[in-house]
């Protein structure tokens, strides 16, 4: 497998470094790390698609006011996955599976753009997302991103053990070396996703953390502005703050084998995207 590491979204809150950590002006930086996984038998595989062609276009149609301008989103085409895709060479009918960390606005919005590809989620993330009527609810879950989603492939947490965290094995038509992790907090639903390649494991960590140094550190440290951000969109603080241990603890035991990176950090989704392509 070849694994690629796009940028599918710009952030740019106020705050500055306060958010990133390394920002000099008074907005940040901040990504959506998604990854395209090009299989040999299987096509090829999104893992998370940030935001898509029709919420550049029009959206105020498809999000939440408040996200628009809290999260200051820059709506270019360039960086939506099936423009990146196209540039690599491939279209949209060659994805034919999305594995999603969960369904909040800044990871789903580019399903649309590939009508016919398989759509894998824990069925929690489901049940929440229809069933929230909160006001933070009602505005990170944006049905019009997904109702026209045709092929949904649905799973229960469980499985067998991933270095100690529960596994949900052969996710149906993919490759035995893409594995839905649960890690619940940010969302009743969410999980992380690991790719096995042949340097090692991946783990896409999606909202399970947000800052760089709250893994892979001795001394665990996130900025504030992404503190405040992550106690905002949490519904479960001991499952979030638990399962953070938990890959802190990951990150440090087995460092040489399983890579760590999170949806929004810039200076991750650098260090990955200057690794050599896994062949």
């Amino acid at each position: 497998m070849r694994v690629h590491h796009l940028n599918c979204g710009c952030m740019c809150p106020l705050g500055g470094a306060l958010f990133d950590g390394f920002s000099k002006g008074p907005t940040a930086q901040l990504v959506c790390h998604c990854l395209l996984i090009e299989t040999e038998h299987h096509g090829l595989v999104l893992v998370d698609t940030g935001f898509g062609e029709c919420d550049v276009l029009e959206p105020r149609k498809r999000l939440s006011g408040f996200f628009i301008a809290f999260n200051n989103i820059r709506f270019e085409r360039r960086f939506t996955a099936l423009e990146q895709i196209r540039q690599l060479g491939f279209a949209a009918e060659d994805v034919r599976h999305i594995v999603l960390t969960h369904l909040d606005f800044d990871h789903a919005g580019g399903l649309s753009d590939f009508p016919g590809a398989q759509v894998h989620l824990l069925q929690r993330e489901m049940d929440a997302a229809r069933s929230t009527h909160s006001f933070l609810g009602h505005r990170r879950y944006r049905h019009r991103q997904w109702d026209e989603v045709r092929s949904w492939q649905f799973y229960e947490p469980g499985g067998d053990l991933w270095f100690g965290f529960q596994a949900v094995k052969e996710l149906r038509g993919l490759p035995p070396e893409i594995l839905l992790i649960p890690l619940t907090g940010h969302t009743h639903g969410h999980a992380g996703v690991a790719v096995q390649t042949s340097d090692g494991w991946l783990l896409h960590a999606g909202d399970a953390y947000f800052y760089r140094d709250e893994v892979g550190q001795t001394e665990r440290h996130c900025t504030p502005g992404l503190r405040f951000y992550q106690r905002m969109m949490e519904v479960d603080r001991p499952a979030r703050l638990g399962n953070q241990h938990r890959l802190w603890t990951l990150s440090l035991e087995h460092r040489d084998e399983v890579t760590l990176f999170c949806s929004h950090d810039a200076k991750e989704l650098e260090r990955m995207q200057s690794r050599a392509p896994s062949p």
